[in-house]
């Protein structure tokens, strides 16, 4: 029987994070997990999605390059160095979320499986954990459609497409989410010929006007069959199938709670996942649930950020309070898509009266530098100025939009951001620009123009 302050169960982002923390500050931890160390973000999701889309860029700049008087040879991918570029990376960052690492950090990592057997005690095999509080932390799995024909025909998800050892002919894709269009995007580059089809509306969470750049038509399948050789899908209302060489299946995840005894604890779920209140408490009052399994959007930044709000109150009791007003989220297809706080149709939704303030990047002088005129930024303050949302698609959307983000955590006025100095030439203009346009409609009014007038007149 161990008996720690803390136990939590799952090595993903928000698992680490508030074992590595609590171990800091003192407090007796123990972990649990029964897969690999850093969960899906380092072995299967954000790590090695990226590296291939950052190899994938490469090619995409070298075909490109006469625009800028360059002349590269014919482009050639090897595809078997590009997975090892992405393998290497994981390798590279591995140690950082490693059982040595957590060990010398103080904290007990127990392989294996998690299962409540009262409200108060978990058993992995032989052992049982005591604990003064729980936390979950399993994140969650790819979700399969119930498309008739799929379970029977060879199909990968994020958790097995990085294992590939050759280059698709043709990959199909299901689903035209944040996943689905990162990794279509990034084998076209590569070579591949893709095809990406959803029945929903692609990048339905992002503001339509930005996400327009990179949609495509929702389409419905009706039957999936194939082998090793040919996968074939019919599609609703088109009588030829599409025929590929394999398929990715990107149609969302569920929340990982399947066998851990939540009946036994008193733990509320939903197919959503853990219901958690304000405090990320479960109806349990000693355990906690953070990041995908707690039902909300499934992001490793908002897994890290409710490890913070829960090492807050469970180890300090302070007062706090999950908040959503500042969430943000990036697509990192090219160009990039990028979202915090509100999108228009949300304000409208709640009936709110903004301002929808606007720069486009082919007015920014790094944007015409670069060739990378494509995109543009859309900020949402309310009458008097304080931001409510951002949403930018274009090069580099990721980066641009965490100032909007610090603006909107901070309540801070748009006056803020355009009186702040950015250095020239850079992106960072565009968002500046956009903030100054709140203030353009005063500049003409003819009060302004009188007393400029005056002032002039005065010397």
């Amino acid at each position: 029987m161990l008996t720690p302050d803390l136990c939590v169960i799952g090595a993903g982002a928000g698992g680490l994070s508030v074992a590595a923390a609590a171990a800091a500050l003192g407090a007796p931890v123990v972990l649990i997990e029964q897969g690999r160390m850093g969960g899906d973000c380092l072995n299967y999701g954000c790590v090695p999605s990226k590296a291939l889309i950052a190899a994938a860029r490469r090619v995409a700049e070298l075909r490109h390059a006469p625009t800028f008087g360059v002349t590269a040879d014919a482009v050639q991918v090897d595809f078997a160095k590009v997975r090892t570029h992405v393998h290497g990376t994981i390798g590279t960052l591995a140690p950082n979320d490693s059982v040595a690492r957590f060990t010398a950090l103080g904290v007990r990592v127990i392989a294996g499986h998690a299962e409540f057997r009262d409200p108060n005690t978990v058993v992995v095999g032989e052992t049982a954990i005591a604990a003064r509080r729980f936390v979950i932390a399993t994140g969650s799995s790819p979700a399969v459609p119930p498309i008739p024909g799929l379970a029977q025909t060879p199909y990968l998800t994020n958790e097995t497409i990085f294992d590939l050892t050759t280059l698709p002919e043709h990959l199909v894709v299901i689903g035209a989410g944040p996943v689905g269009l990162e990794l279509a995007q990034a084998f076209r580059r590569l070579g591949s010929a893709v095809t990406v089809i959803d029945a929903a509306t692609p990048l339905a969470k992002d503001d339509p006007e930005c996400a327009a750049t990179v949609l495509c038509p929702d389409t419905r399948i009706t039957k999936i069959s194939g082998n090793a050789q040919t996968i074939r899908l019919t599609l609703d209302g088109t009588s030829e199938p599409i025929e590929g060489s394999h398929l990715l299946v990107a149609t969302g995840r569920a929340p990982n709670v399947a066998n851990l005894g939540l009946e036994h604890a008193g733990i509320a779920v939903t197919p959503h996942g853990i219901t958690v209140d304000r405090q990320l408490r479960t109806t349990n009052r000693r355990v906690y649930a953070i990041g995908d399994v707690a039902g909300g959007p499934q992001f490793t930044h908002l897994a890290n950020y409710h490890a913070g709000i829960v090492l807050r109150h469970a180890l300090f009791r302070l007062p706090v309070r999950a908040s959503d007003a500042a969430l943000l989220w990036v697509t990192y297809t090219d160009p990039e898509l990028a979202q915090v706080g509100l999108t228009e149709a949300e304000a409208k939704r709640r009936g709110l009266t903004v301002r929808v303030l606007r720069w486009p990047y082919h007015e920014n002088d790094r944007a015409q530098i670069e060739q990378a005129t494509r995109g543009h930024i859309k900020v949402l303050t309310t009458g008097r100025g304080r931001i409510l949302g951002a949403s930018i698609v274009g090069r580099e959307a990721g980066e641009l939009i965490s100032i909007f983000t610090l603006a909107i955590a901070q309540r801070l006025n748009i006056r803020a951001l355009a009186g702040v100095m950015v250095p020239y030439p850079t992106l960072a203009e565009i968002g500046k620009r956009a903030a100054m346009s709140h203030f353009t409609p005063g500049l003409t009014r003819p009060m302004v123009r009188r007393i400029i007038g005056w002032l002039r007149r005065l010397g």
